[in-house]
Formats: structure tokens, C-alpha cells, sequence
């Protein structure tokens, strides 16, 4: 990890729009969990339904993109990767920095709001809220490598990843049971499962074939991003 870099790309990502956004999904869950829980009579059932419906599929994903996204193709695009093109640093080193640094905004803004929300919905279930902040966790760390990657191989990995996001993970991830075995959601739901003994939290993949997939995910798409930055001239970035 190079801290040079992971200085550059945190001011990328909290310098701009994109950073308020970080801000405001986590805020939207806990407002969300804080108005439910004084409005509505909350069962087991519930809480882990609205966490995995609306924290994991959409919440998770949505802070994943932008933090990941964030962290590469804007640099692409407005031509500042020039300058980390330009140094004697090897390709592997920045895309890997890169992808830390988004995971550490996916734990701070992602995975400690969950835990969060969980004990609002259910304050005397500490271990779901755990089981649920390791899922974000496992779940942030594929979907990096998944925007990371695409960030590095196309000029419209917002608008690419949007869609996959709210589209597969958000939808067909949840209803559509051919998907639900390559959904990210329900790998890290196999992790939760296996966290905690609450009955009601299930997932549609087994847990070693879950880990697999995490891994096999993770690093594909992080080989994927170094292989493209090492053809990236100075030329075609500029």
C-alpha cells in the first residue's frame, strides 16, 4: 500500500459531490431503522428482512460504487492518473491502494452503519448486528473489485455499475432464483447466516461455495484492474 496514494484518492473521493452521497445513504438507513423502530412494532423477522431488502441490496452496493468508482475512473477520466502513470510505482500497487482505500470507506460508512441500524431495529440481537456488519463487509470487499475492475475497463462505469446495482443485486438478486446463485448479496447473506442462529436469515448459495465465489470475484476483478492500467499509456489516459 502506498500512503501517497491512498492520500490522493481519499481527497478524490471526499473532495467532491460524490463524497456527500457517501454521507447520505448511511444517514438514509439510520433514519430510515430510527423511524421504524419508534413507528412500528419491530419482530425478528422484520428488522432482518428491512436490513437485508434495503441495507444489503441496495444501501451496500450503492456506497461500494461510489467509493470504488470514486477511487479510479474519475482520476481516468478527468486525466489526473497521468501523474500516478508517470511515477515509478507499479500498476499493482496502485490498484490494490485503491481498492483499500474504498474498502475502508465501505467499512466506515457501510458496514458500521449496518451494525448500527441492526441494534436500532434490535437492540438486544448484538449478534445479528455483528453477523450483518461482517456480510457488508465480505460484500464490499467483492463489489470493489467488481467496480474497480470495471472502472479501469470503461468510460461509463457509474452508469454501468448503477445498473447492475439496483438491476441485479437490487432485483434479481433477491427474486429471480437462477440469479440469486451469482448475486453478491447472497454470498455475503451465506456469511450472515453462518454468523448467527437467527432462523429467518437465509441465503440461496451454501457458504463454501459463497467464500469461493467472494474470492474467485475479488480477485479476478482486481487482476482485471491491474492488467488494464498496465496497458493505459500516458497517451491514451491523457
Amino acid at each position: 500500500m502506498n500512503a501517497t496514494i491512498a492520500r490522493l484518492t481519499m481527497s478524490t473521493l471526499f473532495g467532491h459531490r460524490r463524497g456527500l452521497l457517501l454521507f447520505i445513504l448511511p444517514v438514509v438507513l439510520l433514519a430510515l431503522c430510527v423511524l421504524l423502530a419508534l413507528t412500528v412494532d419491530n419482530s425478528p423477522d422484520f428488522s432482518t428482512a428491512l436490513l437485508q431488502m434495503f441495507g444489503l441490496a441496495v444501501i451496500v452496493p450503492l456506497i461500494s460504487l461510489l467509493a470504488a468508482t470514486g477511487a479510479l475512473s474519475s482520476e481516468i477520466d478527468d486525466g489526473s492518473i497521468v501523474y500516478l502513470l508517470s511515477k515509478p510505482i507499479k500498476r499493482s500497487t496502485i490498484i490494490v491502494t485503491k481498492a483499500l482505500v474504498a474498502i475502508a470507506v465501505i467499512v466506515a460508512l457501510g458496514a458500521v452503519p449496518m451494525v448500527i441500524a441492526s441494534l436500532i431495529l434490535d437492540v438486544h440481537d448484538p449478534q445479528t448486528a455483528l453477523a450483518f456488519g461482517a456480510g457488508t463487509v465480505v460484500a464490499g470487499i467483492a463489489y470493489t473489485a467488481i467496480f474497480i475492475a470495471l472502472s479501469a475497463t470503461s468510460g461509463n462505469a457509474v452508469t454501468i455499475g448503477l445498473l447492475y446495482a439496483l438491476l441485479w443485486e437490487g432485483v434479481m438478486g433477491q427474486y429471480v432464483g437462477g440469479a440469486k446463485a451469482l448475486s453478491v448479496q447472497q454470498w455475503s447473506l451465506a456469511v450472515i447466516h453462518q454468523l448467527t442462529d437467527a432462523p429467518h436469515v437465509t441465503s440461496a448459495v451454501k457458504l463454501p461455495i459463497a467464500l469461493i465465489l467472494l474470492i474467485a470475484v475479488t480477485a479476478i476483478g482486481i487482476t482485471v484492474a491491474i492488467t488494464r492500467l498496465r496497458s493505459l499509456s500516458l497517451s491514451t489516459a491523457e
